[in-house]
């Protein structure tokens, strides 16, 4: 084998991981490596004769780990960006291995006892604030991973980890299997009623797996254009059938299988540490606080939703009785909304696209963080990136002179290999503990490719919000590694990247960068007057999927013995009981819900992106208040939140922004409802 890069010193630019070098076969000596390093550090850390002080024992804490942290970066992202038959199996070989190397230093008692003593004569430490706050937040992430439990506890608490970090690996790699081999072949014929921009995604999609002609794929960004467009009812309920399936097929495959013991080991680690259901923990340490406080928000959107969806449900089975349909279907709906849009607001998706090349909002995302925060964006083609798809860029500061901030990466193309979703990560977060170390940060999208690769506006939003996250993590100015960037609660985590979206239907950045792809021609006025009336349209649908998704991961994970659960009885009992319409189906069905089940960060936190809108439609406000949404007196306070990660409540640090505690009323508004 080849030297391995990872116990090299890097000496690509700004020390970008040297992609073209990395290979599967790399990780697993570069783990074992560096989880001997980090316990031979903490080992010295934990058994120091020194009294224990801030210094050598949280700020070392921050030190260690360099190595396995560049490894887990490393490995965690192209697993997901590129994914592959080696990476996988070295996720399921060391995701339990990295689990239990992890939760044996959160159990280990003298460690624990030098952290605990710290925190207990912390106000004679003469800590400044923002120590003052990492101090508070190691000790609570200790309790939290069981550090003060007595020695049977503890082993228990190991054996809980190791099988999770089993469990989610088999249930995130069980969906992409379904998403990677599962197509829809279509003739010709079934081609017809399709827009430009459909067809050519479908033809991409049949290149890429092989094949001659035009498939339709388990990609969002395909899947959702076909039921919207094609006329071949037959069609679109074997596409929606097989988009909602994922995961629930007989055999090796079948995440049903694995929920109930996920539920089960989450519900046993929440009793260990003294709580009554694996929700009231999770919800001890968020904004939200208790389960109580989610349900008052979820409750009063879904009533609202409901009503509001209703409505829409008359108007499109008005539509469909046209077409001889006497009953409105789960496959119906996204085809019969779109042909009301049309009527209602002469809005055509096919029409739209044209002015909305990837490209140029790619651009129109750097301009407004030029426009609200000063920042430039440079192309960067000698960075070395991980697929011919990314685009790396080098981002400047006006304000911090000529050496970059941070680096980005953009990959926004689906790939059979690559996991779903869209989501933003770091390859390195910033820091100043030991000098000014710059964030490496990636978005990464599933736009159906064609060229040129058109987005709707709802794909144009989507890359604004995942951008809004980026900028999370490149504008971080924060001592310490832990309190880096997106390192906050998990429902505060989506204000930065929801309030990012609100300038994309700026019209000032609209006529600038939706410009059509042929003809360079600025998006008319009148289109942009007729998409902003239109964009509380469907919005009953969006907010009832949305958040039925939400009390499904809530009732679930506030349930004290889920052990023996039926899942799919379990998920049509909640939904009857919530009144679900029947032509409308939740965001995620449980057996693909990955937010939950192919790891832990969502898990009884999905509401957190409705909390955070909460945060998001108000806090939009301030700038609308202002008179100017590109006001830099409120992007100059704004920024301070992104800048400040987590050395402050998160409920501070939006009061200081906002002059008060947020308000709901802007969110119902925002939707319509």
């Amino acid at each position: 084998m080849n030297s391995n890069p990872f116990f090299e010193t890097w000496t690509t630019p700004h020390g970008v991981p040297p992609f073209d070098r990395i290979r599967a076969e790399h990780f697993p000596p570069a783990y074992d490596r560096a989880m001997a390093e980090h316990e031979a550090e903490i080992e010295a850390i934990a058994r120091s004769n020194a009294p224990p002080s801030f210094a050598n024992t949280i700020e070392a804490l921050e030190r260690s780990g360099r190595l396995l942290n560049r490894v887990q970066a490393a490995f965690s992202n192209l697993n997901a960006s590129l994914g592959g038959a080696d990476l996988q199996a070295v996720e399921r070989d060391y995701a339990p291995r990295y689990a239990s190397h992890m939760t044996k230093m959160f159990l280990d008692g003298d460690l624990f006892r030098r952290i605990a003593a710290l925190h207990e004569g912390r106000g004679a430490l003469g800590l400044d604030p923002v120590q003052h706050r990492l101090l508070e937040r190691t000790h609570l992430g200790f309790v939290r991973n069981g550090a003060a439990l007595g020695p049977a506890e503890k082993k228990r608490m190991s054996e809980i980890t190791a099988r999770l970090a089993t469990l989610h690996t088999d249930f995130g790699q069980n969906v992409l299997h379904d998403e990677k081999t599962w197509h829809l072949k279509l003739s010709e014929a079934d081609l017809a009623g399709l827009p430009d921009f459909v067809v050519a995604g479908a033809r991409q999609a049949a290149a890429e797996r092989g094949m001659e002609g035009w498939v339709v794929t388990l990609s969002r960004s395909l899947i959702e254009p076909f039921l919207a467009f094609s006329p071949r009812r037959d069609l679109r309920e074997t596409a929606h059938r097989a988009w909602t399936a994922r995961g629930e097929h007989p055999g090796e495959h079948d995440n049903r299988k694995l929920i109930p013991e996920i539920l089960a080991l989450r519900a046993e680690r929440a009793r260990l540490l003294g709580y009554a259901t694996y929700a009231d923990f999770r919800l001890a340490d968020t904004m939200a606080g208790t389960t109580e406080a989610v349900r008052r928000l979820t409750d009063e959107v879904w009533t609202a939703a409901r009503r509001k969806a209703a409505e829409e449900a008359d108007a499109l089975l008005e539509l469909a009785r046209a077409d001889g349909i006497a009953r409105l279907e789960k496959w119906d709906w996204l085809y019969y909304a779109e042909k009301l849009r049309q009527q209602r607001f002469a809005i055509d998706e096919s029409a739209m696209k044209p002015y909305f090349v990837l490209e140029n909002m790619q651009q129109a995302a750097f301009e407004t963080a030029h426009r609200l925060f000063g920042l430039r964006f440079a192309a960067r083609p000698d960075i070395p990136v991980y697929h011919p798809d990314v685009r790396a860029f080098a981002v400047h500061d006006d304000a911090r002179g000529p050496d970059p901030i941070g680096i980005f990466l953009a990959d926004n193309y689906a790939r059979p290999d690559k996991r779903s979703g869209a989501w933003m990560s770091s390859y390195r977060d910033q820091e100043m503990l030991d000098g000014d170390v710059i964030p490496i940060v990636v978005n990464n999208n599933n736009f159906a490719r064609s060229t040129p690769t058109l987005l709707s506006f709802d794909d144009a939003e989507t890359l604004f919000h995942e951008f809004g996250h980026a900028l999370h993590g490149l504008l971080s100015r924060v001592r310490y590694p832990s309190q880096s960037g997106t390192s906050v609660r998990r429902d505060f985590v989506e204000f930065p990247s929801q309030i990012y979206e609100h300038w994309l239907a700026e019209p000032a950045i609209l006529r600038a960068y939706a410009r059509h792809y042929e003809t360079n021609e600025p998006i008319p006025d009148a289109l942009i007057a007729r998409l902003l009336e239109a964009r509380n349209f469907n919005q009953g649908f969006a907010t009832v999927e949305y958040t039925a998704s939400a009390i499904l991961d809530m009732d679930l994970h506030a349930m004290a013995d889920p052990a023996s659960l039926d899942i799919a009885a379990f998920e049509r009992e909640t939904l009857d009981r919530i009144g679900m319409p029947e032509m409308i189906g939740p965001r995620h069905r449980l057996p693909h819900f990955q937010h939950l089940f192919a790891g832990s960060g969502y898990a009884a936190g999905y509401y957190s992106y409705l909390w955070s809108e909460v945060l998001d439609a108000d806090g939009f406000e301030a700038f609308k208040e202002s008179g100017d949404a590109f006001s830099r007196d409120t992007a100059t306070r704004l920024r301070s939140v992104l800048e400040s990660g987590d050395t402050q409540d998160p409920m501070q640090l939006y009061t200081a922004f906002r002059g008060r505690p947020p308000e709901t009323a802007p969110l119902l508004a925002g939707r319509g409802l």
